[in-house]
């Protein structure tokens, strides 16, 4: 069903292109290039619905229908149904947890004991207070 489905949109895909090409615009006339607008109207003169104009029309709306039921199908089969908000149950909250680490086995900083290993805690020195330095004498200015 999605190969044929996407066998047509890719025709459909490369007919619309071909009709639009073909199609000439509104204003290709030789007025249209000096700003004539022929009549009064906004956007021109309004011709009659060609046979391009309307193939076009029905190649878009096919492309619409195609893209979108293939769009449809693919998160059918891919699974997707479950979205973040569907596990939250209201008033219930919850903390992330830290992912469990296990412990190095006889590495840097460890001392095994029974098997398992256990880290070392570890105590910084504590700072020195040092008695603020004392400014240096002013220099005065020889006296004469």
């Amino acid at each position: 069903m999605v190969i044929l489905l996407t066998i047509v949109h890719v025709i459909v895909c490369l007919f619309l292109i071909i009709v639009v090409l073909l199609q000439s615009g509104k204003a290709a006339d030789l007025a249209g290039a000096f700003g004539g607008m022929g009549s009064q109207t906004a956007f021109g003169p309004r011709g009659s619905a060609t046979v391009l104009s309307k193939a076009t029309t029905t190649a878009a709306i096919l492309f619409m229908v195609t893209s979108i039921s293939l769009a449809i199908l693919a998160t059918r089969t891919a699974g997707v149904g479950s979205t973040v908000l569907e596990g939250h149950t209201p008033g219930k909250t919850t903390t992330p947890s830290a992912p469990s680490i296990p412990a190095p086995r006889g590495g840097v900083g460890t001392i095994p004991q029974g098997g398992k290993s256990q880290p070392i805690p570890i105590q910084l020195p504590r700072p020195t207070q040092t008695a603020p330095a004392k400014p240096a004498p002013a220099k005065s200015a020889p006296q004469k």
